[in-house]
């Protein structure tokens, strides 16, 4: 329930405000409100950001960082947190922390950007982020009363084991965006090249016409 209500309500704040103030160009400790409402990101490519994509693209994908996080933090204290208070937190988390951090690493005008640091696919925004306020929450609130005897158990198994398989698999799909900045095209080419000269790729044409499921 978490998770989607995150999915839910960071989409909004996305779209209203949080696109802005995060990715707007900006010299300060925010990006501000040029692009609130997500105006002037449009089907046009922004040369900073998306050379090849459409803006709107760009921003959709930087939506899913925005909405994953909140989902990281809430592991470290997953049942010890009122739902009314989860919901509070993750809104003024993102805007506050999330939206600077971002701005400062991957904002052309950022402060940490102008020194030279490097953010692939969010080591520093997502991940350090992610693990100091982990850390940062579960000292504020405390650690599991009689954890020996009240140990929690997964509600669902299957979904825990369907959940592990998206995750797994999803992540074929971040890393494919994270890497709009390198030249995958030569690279997930030359790959090819290398196994069709060792063990050959394409099947041939009877199996092809026959159908790989029989043959």
């Amino acid at each position: 329930m978490q998770c989607f209500i995150a999915l839910c309500l960071l989409n909004v704040q996305w779209v209203l405000y949080g696109y802005s103030i995060s990715f707007a160009p900006g010299e300060g400790f925010l990006g501000g409100f040029k692009w609130a409402g997500l105006s002037g990101v449009g089907l046009e490519h922004y040369a900073d950001y998306s050379a090849a994509i459409p803006h709107q693209a760009f921003m959709i994908f930087q939506a899913m960082f925005a909405i994953i996080i909140p989902a990281l933090i809430l592991g470290a204290f997953a049942e010890r947190m009122k739902f009314s208070a989860f919901l509070a937190f993750i809104v003024h988390w993102v805007t506050l922390v999330y939206g600077s951090v971002c701005h400062w690493v991957w904002e052309m005008g950022g402060w940490l950007k102008k020194l030279g640091v490097l953010d692939f696919a969010g080591g520093t925004v997502v991940h350090i982020n992610a693990g100091i306020a982990s850390l940062a929450t579960v000292i504020a609130i405390g650690r599991r009363k009689n954890p020996d005897k009240n140990v929690p158990t997964p509600h669902n198994m299957p979904f825990v084991v369907l959940g592990a398989a998206l995750l797994w698999f999803g992540w074929f799909g971040f890393n494919a965006g994270s890497a709009l900045a390198a030249n995958g095209l030569a690279v997930a080419m030359v790959i090819y090249k290398i196994a069709d000269s060792v063990m050959g790729v394409r099947v041939g044409e009877k199996e092809e016409a026959m159908g790989l499921d029989l043959t």
